[in-house]
């Protein structure tokens, strides 16, 4: 891994000799937790995550001549389970907290890990109110409407349109702050209040689009986007599919996944499909994700492709290292906090560069991919807006 410091990057070998390779004393430990629904209807998600922080701890076990331990809290995929778990966790006094996949989770979490001066790395929460008013706690993704502004600027700077459509679904926050970036960004650049010329909404679990569709025929927009549930979202592209509409649809990160392509009988690629995606293993690659490609595919096999959960996962395991290795010796979880606050703090890996806010979200590197023979495909690579 290559790390940045606050005021400049250094080399993985100067990082590796910094503080990974300094001779061990083996009783002596740093604790990192890992809070995560390892039980229930989320653990199969939360397994992605936890498999990225596991390979980053095998690489990197050590930090300042300590051993690092993980820590688990297992939050069972239920909200009062995981207040039981996060104040279990927090009694172990660990420096940093990695996760919780689920936002609810992470919520929950939040006035403890605040209270107790903690800091927590959510990993894929994609709810702004994860971080929001909260100095403990940061991501390593995008949240829902960072992933719509990505998007505006993929219709307007790579596919020179000037219009564009939506389908929002009915009652579906997220999905309408992804729809609001996505439109602001749009009317903004182009001057042009009337630039998304379908906007239309339906019912989660409406089986019929054809009204829908037949408006985005008429008005001959190329782009829609769909930040609704994946299922309606396959939907919609199948039934699209079968009226040999000429139409892009952009979604969220999910569509990564591979129940997406499978949901939509593999009908995805380039033609019809663009999407956000928070790692890239084709993408033009640095030394810093080269390294983690090739750790994980040691692990699960040539060829084997991480899933973004995975990269990030690692990310926020190497970050919360860094930053207890600038905190010092004896560090206490606000002293690693005061590292990774304030807007300063930068990171170059596995998933690109990351830049915390002062609000503890990322200013990050992005990028549009599609699906091809079956496997994920990067259309572009979108660096972060920097002021």
């Amino acid at each position: 891994m290559v790390l940045a410091s606050m005021t400049g990057c250094t080399t993985l070998d100067n990082f590796i000799t910094g503080f990974i390779d300094k001779p061990q004393n083996d009783t002596a430990t740093i604790q990192i937790g890992v809070y995560q629904p390892m039980t229930g209807t989320d653990s199969e998600e939360a397994e992605l995550e936890i498999k990225g922080i596991e390979l980053a701890h095998e690489m990197y076990p050590s930090v300042g001549g300590k051993m690092v331990e993980l820590v688990y809290a297992d939050n069972a995929s239920d909200i009062y389970a995981a207040e039981t778990a996060i104040k279990e966790l927090i009694f172990k006094e660990p420096l940093a907290i990695l996760g919780s996949y689920g936002s609810v989770y992470s919520m929950v979490a939040g006035e403890y890990v605040n209270e107790a001066k903690i800091p927590a790395i959510a990993i894929t929460n994609t709810n702004p109110l994860v971080t929001r008013n909260n100095d403990y706690y940061y991501r390593v993704c995008y949240v829902d409407s960072n992933q719509g502004d990505i998007l505006a600027k993929y219709v307007l700077n790579e596919k020179k349109q000037k219009t564009a459509g939506v389908l929002l679904p009915t009652g579906n926050d997220a999905a309408m702050a992804m729809a609001s970036a996505f439109t602001d960004r749009i009317k903004a650049e182009t001057n042009n209040k009337d630039a998304i010329k379908v906007y239309e909404e339906y019912t989660p679990g409406d089986t019929d689009f054809t009204k829908q569709l037949e408006i985005i025929k008429k008005e001959k927009v190329k782009s829609v986007l769909l930040p609704g549930d994946l299922a309606d979202s396959a939907n919609i592209i199948k039934q699209a599919d079968e009226m040999g509409l000429d139409v892009v649809f952009l979604g969220d990160y999910s569509w990564a996944d591979y129940e997406f392509n499978r949901a939509t009988d593999g009908l995805v690629s380039e033609k019809n499909t663009a999407f956000v995606n928070f790692y890239s293993v084709d993408a033009e690659s640095s030394e810093e994700s080269g390294k983690f490609l090739k750790a994980y595919q040691e692990k699960y096999g040539q060829g084997a492709v991480p899933a973004d959960s995975v990269a990030l996962g690692y990310d926020a395991y190497v970050i919360a290292l860094d930053a207890i290795h600038k905190a010092g010796e004896g560090a206490s979880g606000e002293d690693v906090n005061a590292i990774m606050s304030g807007g300063q703090y930068h990171f170059h890996g596995a998933s690109g560069v990351i830049t915390f806010s002062s609000t503890g979200d990322p200013i990050k590197t992005a990028y549009i991919s599609t699906w091809e023979n079956g496997g994920v495909k990067t259309l572009k690579t979108i660096e972060p807006e920097r002021k």
